[in-house]
């Protein structure tokens, strides 16, 4: 209820009762659609909204950075033949890191929401280009992890 004894419901949930309001928009919101902030509760658009601006990457970036994941794990995939499976493994995580490096330079660090997912996909892609193996599988896995871990947002 309201103030004024009305009673109020989510923006969302039209038939759940709620008194709470986001600190933004004021809109109501259900304990459900909240999302707690430093700042206090906002609804799930306000929040979406302040994300995006962290985002600035177009479709050529997710292109670019597909194409470099691509590459480098068909590079580490073509290389892994000459290595035996754990000094490989031990090598992947840098080199993962270095492919994710050089992707995020070439697409002049924009990142967009996806972007950590493409360039998983692009690893994986890459690395299982030459055939699929339990070999193969796991270069992929660790390639794609590390690959990732550089476009995770660091707030």
């Amino acid at each position: 209820m309201s103030a004024a004894g009305e009673v109020t419901f989510c923006a969302q949930h039209p038939e759940r009762e709620t008194s709470l309001r986001c600190n933004r928009c004021d809109r109501y919101m259900c304990p459900a659609c909240a999302v707690q902030t430093p700042v206090g509760y906002r609804c799930r658009e306000c929040v979406r909204a302040q994300e995006e601006r962290f985002f600035s990457g177009t479709n050529v970036d997710y292109a670019v950075v597909f194409l470099v994941c691509a590459a480098g794990g068909a590079l580490v995939r073509l290389v892994s033949g000459f290595l035996p499976l754990l000094f490989l493994i031990i090598l992947t995580v840098p080199a993962g890191g270095a492919i994710g490096t050089l992707a995020l330079q070439l697409s002049g660090r924009r990142r967009g929401r996806w972007s950590g997912r493409v360039a998983a996909a692009g690893a994986v892609a890459g690395s299982l280009v030459f055939g699929i193996s339990v070999y193969a599988l796991i270069i992929a896995g660790v390639l794609a992890a590390t690959v990732y871990g550089r476009y995770r947002m660091r707030i």
